[in-house]
């Protein structure tokens, strides 16, 4: 009877155990099922609230010339408001072609908004004068200049206002990394052509581009524009703009897009956390292009963390850059990275600008925000993450055609032959200044 009683606990231990192992491997099966983007949809949404629409169309701009000829041209035909927000405006031809545009809309009845940053304004080479704004102003332009930096000055270091977006008549939108400058199409001497992203966008994702910028417009301002002659709900932008760059991929008018932006009323580490739930995310491979690569403590131990679960991680950062001591850091700690397992380029063409990160070949998070202490926690941004395969494709497709003709390979050689000592050491001293660039 023992043995009877023995032999039939060992058989129902028999039957269990092939039946939990069996419920164990479904669930990680279902897990692994889950994409990329979704899992970063639900952490968006549930974190921060980010909303996301299905029903969007978005074009890429790989070059400066390509963006500013579709702006313009959408711009020319504004019936109602043009609201454009920006870093800065390099006082330069591409900017007085602008300017005269929106005059010329003015004229026609059209409302023109403009909010540049004043520390970007200030810090580049050929900044809008107090002449340049009355000119504007007197045309019937309203331009204001956020934040602007008084006396004690060191209050107006944080808080600046990073973002790039431009929204014509609530149906078109324009946002990416490209300020309004002469250079994203003819490049810097010292630098060669200057390489960036930016996109326009049409569908339901205009109403939160419009809802971003009437709030810092109204915070910068104290005014109180708001009404539903901004807001158009879902509208088709090709009943309304002509010669505009088509959407041509498949998933044109169906495209996932949420905004993911800092701005005055934004948790301060919204911009952060996004990346941080993209790096968790990926299930396979993490592929970036960002200029300044400076990382901060979690950023480094996410990529270390998804490089230890099997993602592959593929970086592109600038061979040249327009900052003192900012490559020294970014060479640190890609040669880190590479260390531990990723594949790291270095790209020479020009100056690689582009601010973007494609997780699984199925999500994309692009815009404003750079890599560094001030994007991530500091600065106003503004970003887009794209749940589409079609548009991750695109990215992809650009990322591979730089590393294959215009970049070179970091490699424990690279990293002798072409860094001298006196770079490598510079790597390791200036990387403690992280937090601060």
């Amino acid at each position: 009877m023992v043995i009877q009683k023995f032999d039939s606990k060992l058989q129902k231990r028999w039957i269990l155990w092939p039946m939990l192992l069996y419920f164990i491997v479904s669930a990680c099966s279902l897990r692994a099922q889950v994409r990329a983007d979704s899992v970063f949809r639900a952490a968006m949404e549930q974190s921060y609230g980010v909303r996301f629409t299905d029903n969007n169309r978005f074009v890429l701009f790989s070059t400066g010339a390509e963006k500013f000829a579709d702006m313009f041209r959408a711009v020319s035909q504004a019936r109602k408001s043009i609201h454009l927000e920006y870093f800065n405006f390099r006082n330069d031809s591409i900017s007085n072609e602008l300017f005269a545009l929106l005059k010329e809309r003015v004229a026609q009845g059209v409302s023109v908004r403009i909010l540049v940053d004043d520390f970007g304004n200030k810090s580049n080479d050929r900044p809008l004068r107090k002449k340049h704004l009355k000119d504007l102003r007197e045309s019937g332009i309203e331009i204001v200049r956020y934040n602007p930096i008084r006396f004690p000055y060191v209050n107006h270091i944080f808080r600046r206002d990073h973002r790039k977006i431009v929204v014509i008549d609530g149906l078109v939108a324009y946002t990416g990394g490209m300020n309004v400058a002469d250079y994203y199409i003819v490049g810097k001497p010292e630098l060669g052509a200057w390489r960036d992203f930016h996109a326009r966008l049409e569908g339901e994702i205009v109403n939160d581009l419009q809802k971003e910028f009437l709030e810092i417009w109204n915070f910068a301002t104290r005014q109180h524009v708001s009404g539903p002659e901004f807001y158009t709900g879902y509208k088709d932008g090709r009943d309304f703009f002509s010669g505009l760059r088509a959407d041509t991929t498949a998933t044109s008018g169906m495209k996932t897009l949420g905004v993911v932006s800092r701005g005055p009323s934004a948790p301060r580490r919204k911009i952060h956390q996004a990346f941080i739930y993209g790096i968790r995310s990926a299930q396979s491979e993490i592929t970036l292009m960002n200029p300044y690569f400076t990382l901060c403590r979690h950023l480094r131990r996410e990529f270390r963390k998804a490089m230890e679960r099997g993602v592959k991680l593929n970086i592109l950062v600038s061979a040249k850059s327009d900052i003192p001591i900012t490559p020294r850091v970014v060479e640190h700690n890609v040669h880190r990275l590479m260390k531990r397992g990723a594949t790291v380029y270095f790209y020479e063409d020009g100056f690689q600008h582009g601010k973007v990160m494609m997780v699984d070949s199925v999500l994309t998070f692009m815009g404003s925000a750079n890599l560094d202490s001030r994007s991530l926690t500091a600065d106003f941004e503004c970003n887009v993450a794209v749940c589409d395969r079609a548009t991750t494709l695109e990215f992809l497709r650009f990322y591979q055609k730089a590393v294959e003709n215009d970049a070179w390979q970091l490699t424990d050689e690279t990293w002798k032959s072409r860094f001298s000592r006196k770079k490598r050491f510079g790597a390791w001293f200036w990387q403690f200044l992280w937090p601060f660039l």
